[in-house]
């Protein structure tokens, strides 16, 4: 982009952005004269990826902001208003609104379902910051025909972000994302009306504990043992942060009803878009939880829980014998949550004969040896809950699978229908519940984790991510991923590259920008530039197969995967620095 592109698409943006704080700051880079700004803000315009629209808040068509968010809200007004003519016209339409605690997402919610009204389709706001999952819950329990949550998730302070959800309380996929997007690049004209016209016309009801117990009986209705709960479950301490998030309301109440002792950590509990005693408040993190791991030393706790700020993603820790507080990974945990599910159901005669559990692609293969065990059909699906949600849905209009559990490595799990997402809140309860059945059986959770590697093997997983932002960012990335489709490596870690399966010619999938290696041992290493931020991200998924079930042999095959998972770490790494010069 030269300079006069520059100027003409910031000085657009400063006549149609009405939040002035926001236009301000283009104002003032145009008066610096910095086009390396300017243009990292206008070279694009932010689009719907697996998390829906996410960025940086400030001014630009690259940053998060109310043009942004009204022009999203309008494309996306005008789409279901195409998508759902007789109610249109009939003006039934309706739409669940929901954020966090982020810097601007009550200020962005309420513009968005200001436009919803504006547009003839009620708006259900809720009164304050609320869960992701509790959003989708609504969505289906009030039968309405969209939904959206502003939130950016895990990410950092300075990021903001807009999931657009469809009638099923499910994220929306193609072709409702393209069609969105099409709809917002011909918006011309943002309609929109004050609070007190809107509530004045019926199209605006603010919501809040009615959807909130019917979301906590829920959550509870999902467990499997509760007079085993009602019996031993004051002899649980366990020490929970919301990372100045959403959790702390519906967690503390879930559980606290479940008769659990709840140690909040003080200084994260209440809701601030700052964040201040994180860098990024994720729980897949182990600088995030270091807080939390304090307070469950001093405490003695049983374990550790801790919910991003819109509290989808749940991470746990638990203390070993010599009391250090171990993290566990999203696959570690997806894989004690699935067997525990899996051995409830069979015992209480719960398990469908069609079961069905789906994971992402990325995302271990130990849970595919946990459902061979108990007769359960794994399917795999893109990356995002949104793509997990799809295949259930699939199950709903075909009946061919009942679905009983969805995950994905990056700390997401959903043990319920009646949320279309994942939902951290309902993992700590069932969490909690299987801390409880695995000390009635003499076991802390860490150390039947071990039991269950000597049963089904074990398996060491790895993640590598590097950021490449900005323009250039983008660039790189893409040449990146050309590079090793037309370059595949022959080895990595030592082990010979036997399959090479690209995701954008893959007939069982919808196209995506993923590369996934199979290696000799078993090992499957995959490639994967983010959809929500500006970073291309590896995984290594290790397997050592099942043995003697000795403690030797566990100790073994932990050396084995940890020298390999090494040895290709190395190896990638080389990659990204190869691409970065």
């Amino acid at each position: 982009m030269d300079k006069s592109e520059i100027l003409q698409k910031a000085k657009d943006y400063i006549n149609a952005e009405q939040d002035k704080r926001f236009s301000r700051e283009i104002e003032d880079l145009i008066a610096q004269e910095n086009y390396t700004e300017l243009e990292d803000r206008f070279y694009q315009t932010l689009e719907f990826g697996t998390g829906g629209l996410r960025g940086i808040m400030g001014g630009g068509t690259n940053r998060m902001n109310t043009l942004e968010i009204n022009m999203a809200t309008q494309g996306l007004a005008n789409y279901v208003i195409k998508a759902f003519p007789e109610k249109a016209k009939a003006g039934t339409l309706s739409a669940v609104i929901a954020y966090d605690s982020r810097l601007n997402s009550d200020v962005f919610a309420e513009a968005t379902a200001l436009i919803f009204a504006a547009n003839g389709i009620k708006a259900y706001l809720f009164s304050s910051l609320r869960p992701t999952p509790e959003l989708s819950f609504a969505i289906r329990s009030l039968k309405a025909d969209t939904g959206v949550v502003v939130t950016a998730s895990h990410n950092p302070r300075m990021y903001n972000g807009y999931k657009a959800y469809w009638n099923d309380g499910a994220q929306v996929i193609e072709p409702h994302d393209v069609g969105i997007i099409e709809e917002v690049n011909k918006v011309k004209e943002v309609k929109t009306m004050t609070r007190v016209e809107a509530i004045a016309r019926g199209k605006l009801e603010i919501i809040d504990k009615e959807i909130d117990e019917k979301f906590w009986d829920m959550c509870k209705a999902q467990l499997f043992r509760p007079d085993l709960i009602k019996e031993k479950a004051k002899d649980v301490r366990i020490v929970y942060t919301p990372l100045h998030g959403t959790g702390a309301m519906h967690v503390e109440k879930v559980l606290g009803d479940l008769g659990l002792n709840i140690i909040t950590v003080p200084e994260q509990r209440e809701p601030d878009g700052n964040f201040p005693t994180v860098e990024k408040p994720n729980p897949e993190e182990k600088p995030a939880l270091k807080m939390a791991v304090d307070l469950a030393i001093k405490e003695k706790a049983d374990g550790l829980m801790a919910t991003d700020p819109d509290s989808d993603r749940f991470g746990t820790a638990f203390p070993d014998k010599n009391g250090n507080f171990v993290l566990l990974s999203g696959n570690q945990m997806g894989a004690l949550l699935m067997e525990y599910v899996f051995l409830s159901r069979k015992e209480f005669n719960k398990m469908p004969s069609n079961a069905a559990c789906v994971r992402s692609i990325v995302t271990s293969p130990f849970g595919d040896y946990i459902c061979k065990k108990f007769n359960v059909t794994m399917l795999e699906c893109l990356t995002g809950f949104k793509w997990i949600a799809n295949v259930e849905a699939t199950f709903e209009k075909s009946g061919k699978y009942e679905y009983v559990f969805g995950l994905e490595e990056s700390y997401g799990y959903k043990i319920e229908k009646e949320v279309m997402d994942k939902d951290g809140v309902s993992a700590a309860a069932m969490c909690a519940e299987m801390i409880l059945y695995w000390r009635s059986k003499g076991k802390s959770l860490l150390e039947h984790l071990d039991d269950m590697y000597k049963t089904y093997g074990y398996f060491e997983d790895r993640s590598i991510s590097q950021n490449f932002p900005g323009q250039s960012g983008v660039a790189t990335m893409k040449n990146m991923m050309a590079s090793l489709r037309t370059s595949s490596p022959a080895t990595l870690g030592g082990q010979k590259v036997v399959k090479v399966r690209d995701l954008m010619n893959d007939p069982e999938l919808p196209k995506s920008n993923v590369l996934q290696f199979y290696l000799e041992s078993g090992t499957i290493v995959s490639a994967r530039p983010s959809g929500t931020e500006p970073k291309i991200k590896f995984y290594i998924n290790s397997m050592v197969p099942a043995g003697d079930g000795s403690d030797e042999w566990l100790a073994q095959a932990k050396e084995k995967a940890a020298k390999l998972c090494d040895g290709i770490s190395a190896d990638i790494q080389k990659v990204i620095d190869a691409a970065s010069k």
